[in-house]
């Protein structure tokens, strides 16, 4: 099939007409396809409103159709399953497709990295913007470097290529300043043959849109550097976006989950307190949770588990739970103390994995700290109380097999998901989403903030609310 043909094919799966960015993407990717020399990558970068999640599915469809090998990854379970409902097959999160377990060390897990047995595969990567490059202290995963690792991974297989697919306006991953995944010349520094291609132009449909046209507005700032002041919004003329003042917010969260339903309503904030605070507020004034965890009780997973899962037998389960994985409580049992923390056991439903549902102990001192999770400190302190019980076992490796079993020491780290970071919002969408960037004044503003404010707006597919958004910023 010629690049043309294949073209045609792909366009024969639009539902409208082409935008320009659109048409020269396809024939990009049809170059990177035909590239026979084995060291291609493609990266297809596009800003929201432009049309790269249904392009994306029209090539992976395509491509599926005929008959080229496909392996779907994303960062976070959230955006593979938006992901895998967007190009209709099963998509993967990226560690748990290139790295397997190789020893247990007890406070950490350790990974290498997976033999790639794929032949003459294509492995396309959505949501790239937050793979990251930088060494990760302490990091339990391969070379501590993700970036490196999957291209490892990918390029050591027979005939595999990558073709990485995200938004060069998102946040970066935490600690660096651009998405490394996304650069070219990064890629490039592997010894690659870079096929790079972005979309711009939003399509008709997002033209009424006020999320897609602030955010445009927004994204700009955030890659020219064209601005140090705080961004004026444009509302007036637009239904998916408005501004709610703080006495009316319970009322409108409220609304929310009537009509949108819980799972697909967020609050974003700009700290894990101001999350603390929205989520106390919002299970004490709006759902009216009287106990630390309730029934329905919808939770964000800020840990990674490698015990959890280990030894299921369910084909549903996954290789271990993530920081970031979300998960619903079916019931709650047998709260308690020990090592002078609190613990309970639930049912746990994981909506990214199929419904997944698994009864374990979750720590509940968790849900409301101010820390992203138990700190180094905390965590040494568990794992000493745990090892102590043990202590009449003459041998390490005994303990440590004890202490691989032990519940306590592997309970879930939980907190609230009503109301969470951008970092932890990024790679997911929900129908109605809220903002609260707190006090904010010009000297605060910086290219991070424009990036910020970005993937916050982007994350709503329907309707976008503002919290306490000052007036004289609102035209």
């Amino acid at each position: 099939m010629s690049i043309a043909e294949f073209v045609n094919t792909v366009l024969g799966t639009f539902s409208h007409h082409p935008t320009a960015d659109q048409f020269a993407a396809l024939g990009t990717l049809g170059r990177f396809l035909a590239d026979r020399q084995g060291t291609a990558v493609m990266v297809m970068r596009g800003s929201a409103g432009t049309g790269k999640t249904s392009l994306a599915s029209a090539m992976v469809r395509t491509l599926h159709c005929l008959g080229q090998k496909l392996v779907l990854l994303a960062p976070t379970g959230r955006a593979a399953k938006v992901f895998a409902q967007s190009a209709g097959m099963p998509a993967f999160t990226v560690h748990r497709k290139i790295y397997r377990e190789k020893t247990y060390s007890g406070l950490d897990g350790q990974f290498s990295l997976n033999d790639n047995l794929h032949a003459d595969t294509l492995f396309v990567v959505d949501e790239s913007s937050m793979i990251s490059n930088g060494l990760s202290a302490g990091s339990s995963f391969g070379s501590g470097c993700l970036l490196d690792d999957l291209v490892s991974y990918v390029y050591g297989g027979r005939n595999c290529r990558l073709m990485l697919i995200g938004d060069k306006a998102q946040l970066p991953p935490v600690g660096e300043s651009e998405s490394p995944a996304l650069s070219p010349q990064m890629l490039a520094g592997y010894g690659l043959t870079v096929y790079e291609c972005d979309l711009n132009e939003v399509v008709r449909q997002g033209e009424s849109s006020g999320i897609l046209y602030n955010a445009t507005a927004i994204r700009l700032l955030a890659t020219r550097d064209a601005s140090t002041c705080l961004p004026r919004l444009a509302l007036t003329g637009f239904a998916d976006i408005v501004v709610v003042r703080g006495d009316e917010l319970v009322e409108t969260i409220a609304s929310s989950y009537s009509r949108v339903g819980v799972d697909d309503t967020i609050v974003i904030t700009r700290s894990n307190k101001r999350s603390n605070i929205y989520n106390m507020g919002i299970r004490n004034q709006v759902l009216g949770c009287e106990e630390r965890l309730c029934s329905g009780d919808l939770l964000m997973v800020v840990k990674n588990n490698y015990q959890l899962t280990a030894s299921s037998n369910d084909s549903n389960a996954p290789s271990f739970i993530a920081n970031g994985d979300r998960c619903r409580v079916q019931r709650v049992r047998g709260e308690h103390s020990v090592y002078g923390y609190s613990f309970a056991t639930a049912l746990l439903r994981f909506p990214d994995y199929d419904d997944y549902e698994v009864s374990t102990t979750v720590l509940l001192d968790t849900l409301t700290s101010d820390a992203p999770a138990l700190t180094r400190e905390q965590q040494e302190k568990l794992y000493d109380g745990v090892m102590a019980d043990y202590a009449d076992l003459p041998r390490k490796s005994d303990r440590l097999a004890q202490l691989r079993a032990d519940s306590h020491f592997n309970a879930l780290q939980i907190k609230y998901a009503y109301a969470v970071t951008c970092h932890k919002a990024q790679g997911g969408q929900w129908a109605h989403v809220y903002v609260d960037q707190g006090y904010m004044t010009d000297d605060m503003v910086n290219a991070d903030y424009f990036h910020w404010l970005y993937t916050a707006f982007t994350r709503a597919t329907e309707k976008l609310f503002l919290v306490n958004w000052p007036q004289e910023l609102c035209v």
